[in-house]
């Protein structure tokens, strides 16, 4: 075992070192970020996972010393004892918080040599994932990649202290649990004792912390792996982290005030920013309306209207059946950009085609015309209607979105924030909260005509709608939350249905016989007869959270070790075939496609 390491302490880490320890003996330990041979003078910056320090080689000080340094090559880890001493006059470097000293080795030992990486680690590489993925432990010394993951072990240290001193407890559950697939698929875990069955990991512990609550736990949260089978992309991981929270007892508006507080801690205290409260609140149907999104970004003043009642009675035939069919019609109205050529309206029209739009009309208003295909197809009161609803000026541009009430509202709601990023409407560095409230309880499934679950099947019913579950359930509206940032939704939950005769009802709704029911969840359906108190919670993802407080683009630079789009480890060569014997044991089989 080196000296280094039994006898002579490390003291520092490589950012702490500032003028004020000038003269003292230090003992630093690191890696070597880069060497620089000056006519004699060796100077090498020793990175840690803190920062970096400049030491010195001097032959004048130890010869041996010198010439071992000499051997030093980038990523060594290497261990040195020396005396801090201000740097000359003029070789300060202010970006660096040790940049007004340096260390002079005395002593020194490499720990351990290292093979020329696969590729310079540095932030502003040009290297492909694949490669950083498979050397993810050397991507990981990069100082962005770094600085990434220690923030988000700030954050959950911020996150566990406020819910601790607000009550909530800190409880695990379990990861080996029974499928119960609603949505997304399980991953699933065989057991080697009882042979056909299987475990699932969990997708939430969304029935554990329920029934927590039935527990009389009252505040529970859990900061917890979940897993989903699905398709990936930049934003969606196999594996991923949320913080995971219920309460009983408390109103929706209380448990949501508690929440917002924990997301202003959060901001205080890793960007020094006061978030505004209490977060404003829309509700599902305004959000639909005005931004055609539930997931908003509310950064930029561009809203959709709605002007189907104008062409109920219009000779334009596209809008006129559209409007008299029980369609929707909505205008979106571009300030000032009258001069979009034909190739960036084209190219706007195959982006709204990707949310199914049929094409993207569209009315350029000049001073003294309107320039657009259908301008001849509209009558004076209707172009009237429009001035009168829309408010444009000569110099804007009008887009309309027809169809379906879904298709209008994807294809304009996207186009919305695609201008609004095409056009930089958004400020990075502005962070605009949202809580979107009042979600429809069920939506439609045309396939197998019946109500599906907007969020989940145990999501309460407003309490002053209840009697719509016998009437018309599609009216109901939930008692669920999402919490939104900037067009991403960071978090969502809701009161959950503490009365075994109400979730029956909604079983019976979905279609869920008792028989189902009882299969998959009649662990829970019991426990609601036990007492159960009224209850609810949340689930921030973790991952996205951090991924928006870096200003990252992509989740997987804010995760130690992510997995590709293709749900593969580059690095461990996960997922791979495993040895005959095991899979006797489990008894399973495998068939290859």
């Amino acid at each position: 075992m080196s000296e280094f390491i039994t006898k002579l302490k490390r003291t520092h880490h490589l950012n702490q070192l500032t003028r004020a320890d000038a003269g003292k003996k230090v003992v630093l330990m690191g890696w070597v970020d880069t060497r620089r041979d000056h006519g004699g003078l060796i100077f090498v910056d020793l990175r840690d996972r803190e920062g970096i320090t400049q030491i010195v080689f001097n032959p004048q000080v130890d010869a041996k010393t010198h010439e071992l340094g000499g051997e030093l090559r980038t990523e060594y880890c290497l261990a040195i004892r020396g005396e801090v001493r201000p740097r000359p006059d003029g070789m300060a470097n202010p970006k660096l918080k040790t940049g007004e000293i340096e260390v002079l080795v005395e002593e020194f030992q490499i720990l351990n040599r290292s093979k020329t990486p696969p590729f310079v680690l540095e932030d502003e590489i040009d290297v492909n994932e694949e490669t950083r993925l498979k050397y993810r432990y050397l991507d990981l010394r990069r100082g962005s990649l770094k600085r990434n993951i220690i923030l988000r072990s700030r954050v959950s240290q911020i996150v566990r202290a406020y819910l601790v001193d607000h009550g909530f407890l800190e409880i695990e559950t379990p990861f080996l649990t029974k499928s119960t697939p609603e949505g997304a698929r399980d991953y699933l875990v065989p057991s080697r004792i009882h042979h056909g069955h299987f475990y699932a990991l969990p997708q939430s512990p969304q029935l554990f912390k329920q029934l927590l609550m039935v527990a009389g736990f009252e505040r529970y949260f859990q900061i917890v792996r979940c897993f989903r089978d699905e398709d990936l992309r930049a934003d969606r991981q196999p594996e991923f982290t949320q913080i995971d929270i219920e309460v009983s007892f408390l109103s929706r508006d209380d448990f949501l005030d508690i929440m917002e507080g924990l997301i202003a801690e959060v901001w205080k205290k890793m960007l020094d920013i006061d978030i505004s409260l209490p977060i404003p609140r829309l509700s599902y149907d305004e959000c639909m309306e005005r931004y055609g999104l539930d997931a908003p970004d509310t950064r930029f003043a561009l809203e959709l209207k709605t002007v189907t009642p104008i062409f109920q009675n219009s000779g334009f035939k596209v809008f006129g059946e559209i409007a008299r069919s029980g369609g929707s019609i909505k205008a979106l109205v571009v300030k000032g950009k009258s001069d979009f050529s034909r190739s960036e309206i084209d190219d706007l029209t195959k982006f709204a085609g990707i949310y199914g739009a049929k094409g993207l009309a569209y009315i350029k208003i000049l001073e003294n015309e309107w320039q657009s295909p259908i301008a001849k197809f509209l009558s004076d009161d209707e172009k009237q209607q429009l001035q009168k609803t829309l408010g444009f000026k000569a110099g804007d541009i009008v887009f309309f979105g027809a169809g379906t009430t879904k298709i209008v509202n994807d294809s304009l709601g996207n186009l919305r924030e695609h201008i609004g990023r095409k056009l930089k409407l958004c400020d990075p560095k502005k962070y605009n909260f949202v809580w979107v409230v009042d979600f429809p309880l069920f939506d439609w499934d045309e396939e197998e005509k019946r109500p599906v679950a907007v969020h989940h099947p145990f999501t309460s019913p407003k309490w002053d709608e209840l009697s719509l579950l016998e009437s018309e359930p599609l009216k109901c509206h939930a008692n669920a939350y999402d919490l939104v940032l900037n067009g991403n939704e960071i978090g969502g939950g809701s009161l959950r249905i503490h009365d075994a005769g109400i979730q029956q009802k909604v079983f019976d709704l979905l279609k869920i016989s008792k028989e189902e029911a009882q299969v998959k969840f009649g662990f829970l359906l019991e426990a609601l007869q036990y007492g159960a108190p009224p209850h609810g919670g949340i689930a921030f993802g973790l991952d996205r959270l951090i991924m928006l407080l870096t200003g990252c683009d992509n989740i997987r630079d804010v995760i130690a070790f992510p997995k590709t789009q293709k749900a593969t480890d580059p690095m461990t060569e996960a997922p791979s075939t495993v040895d005959p014997k095991q899979l006797l044991e489990l008894g399973i089989s495998v068939t290859k496609k």
